[in-house]
């Protein structure tokens, strides 16, 4: 396999504030951790180096942390400006990849691959040529990374994937992660007394005894 290298934006202060209304912030920061630890692993085991791009001070075993004041985009496209080989840019909040799945981002033969986020977002993005290329993240970013590459006539290659696509950001996407996990994540959930409950015919969570979605 090629050399590639990986970059993981992440925002350790007050994390994942959509869930403050089921997670207190010290328990946001615990779970976002378990999170990015998951995503940490996978590329482990796919054999990727990763940086963690993370706007204050932290610590990552397995991953070097460099710290970035400046925005999301600006970051990246430093990152991407600085790099000398194809780049693999993942974001932090997806606890369900795989070494498989990463492999199988990596392993395209055209010159983008992306892995769309639910509402438009952009989850997972592999840059084969990243000096020139340029990212536009935030809203409707699958579609604009698409036409970047179209702009650029570079080739695309649009992966369709769960474990890839489920990005936790809501309390409902708590399902999927208590359905089709197995790290440090779900285990969080678990031992903070997260399970799922079936009621009417669908598939909720509960903490403890109290259904939260």
């Amino acid at each position: 396999m090629m050399e590639i290298c990986a970059a993981l934006p992440f925002r350790p202060e007050n994390p994942k504030t959509r869930l403050s209304g089921i997670l207190t912030e010290a328990e946001r920061t615990a779970f976002a951790d378990a999170m990015l630890h998951d995503v940490v692993s996978a590329l482990r085991d796919a054999e990727i180096p990763v940086t963690i791009l993370s706007t204050a001070e932290y610590a990552c075993e397995g991953a070097s942390v460099a710290v970035r004041n400046e925005g999301l985009n600006e970051a990246l496209n430093r990152f991407l400006s600085d790099s000398g080989k194809p780049v693999l840019i993942i974001m932090s909040d997806l606890p369900l990849v795989t070494r498989e799945t990463i492999l199988r981002v990596v392993s395209t033969e055209k010159d983008i691959a992306v892995v769309p986020g639910t509402g438009g977002g952009t989850n997972i993005l592999f840059i084969r040529n990243p000096k020139a290329y340029r990212v536009q993240y935030y809203g409707y970013s699958f579609k604009r990374h698409l036409e970047i590459a179209e702009q650029l006539n570079m080739t695309v290659d649009v992966i369709d994937s769960l474990r890839m696509s489920t990005d936790v950001d809501e309390p409902e996407d708590l399902v999927e992660l208590l359905i089709h996990g197995n790290g440090s994540a779900k285990q969080w959930l678990e031992e903070n007394g997260f399970s799922l409950c079936a009621e009417n015919g669908r598939v909720s969570v509960k903490r403890g005894e109290t259904r939260i979605v």
